[in-house]
């Protein structure tokens, strides 16, 4: 993988913040499983000594993350997200056609040792979030998910439960997406194996909005990476 420039992620800074366009691949933290593979949180440390990552995305998940560069700008963020103040918007491409109008799935998620989780109502820790179609396609939809609290795997797991499973998320029931399955006169070529058109699952943190120290709102969208505007470029073209 090609080394990556800490400041060609930034979208925006000023005294207190950083916010960047985190690339898939990339973990947020330390990851044993990624050892000698470059991280946000040593690159960021690199570029301020003082920064502190005031939330994380999964390794395979790209868009906007936010970083606090002193004690007090961290502290007013991590009180926002344990308050739920903080607005988090996701985009997904999923299998299926999905018509969704605010649908909110409201059930419990429970992690495993393994690294992945379950549903679970009883002893799960509370969990919500609503999702909203953006565009429809022949057999995938775009969609937009607002998680209102933020366990681990929340969107994958509740998108499952609506039987709208992200593409390429294995562990939640997702399917890889090919450019066989998307056009009708698709040769490929002798001798070689297709590969998807995407290598992890299509999520993406799209808007980020929270206050600065100031109490201002300021909000930030993060553009698509390369996989996700090629996926959606073919399922524009396949439709």
């Amino acid at each position: 993988m090609k080394k990556i420039t800490f400041s060609d992620l930034i979208l925006f800074e000023n005294e207190d913040y950083i916010v960047i366009n985190k690339p898939p691949h990339v973990s947020t933290l330390h990851d044993r499983k990624d050892e000698g593979k470059q991280n946000i949180i040593d690159m960021v440390r690199e570029y301020c000594p003082d920064a502190q990552v005031a939330h994380r995305l999964d390794r395979e998940t790209s868009g906007a993350l936010a970083i606090a560069k002193n004690p007090e700008a961290y502290r007013h963020l991590a009180i926002q997200f344990e308050k739920r103040k903080v607005l988090k918007l996701y985009h997904a491409v999923v299998d299926g056609l999905h018509d969704f109008k605010d649908v909110l799935v409201d059930k419990g998620i429970l992690p495993q040792n393994a690294g992945y989780v379950i549903i679970d109502n009883q002893v799960g820790k509370p969990a919500q979030t609503y999702f909203n179609t953006l565009k429809p396609y022949r057999r995938h939809t775009l969609l937009e998910c607002k998680p209102l609290t933020g366990r681990m795997h929340q969107i994958r797991i509740h998108l499952a439960t609506l039987k709208a499973s992200i593409v390429h998320d294995m562990r939640y029931g997702g399917t890889p997406i090919y450019l066989s399955d998307l056009k009708k006169k698709f040769n490929l070529k002798k001798d070689t194996d297709e590969q998807p058109l995407i290598s992890r699952f299509a999520l993406h943190a799209y808007e980020l909005g929270f206050h600065f120290l100031n109490d201002e709102w300021h909000t930030f969208t993060a553009p698509y990476p390369k996989d996700i505007k090629a996926l959606i470029a073919q399922l524009e073209k396949n439709m």
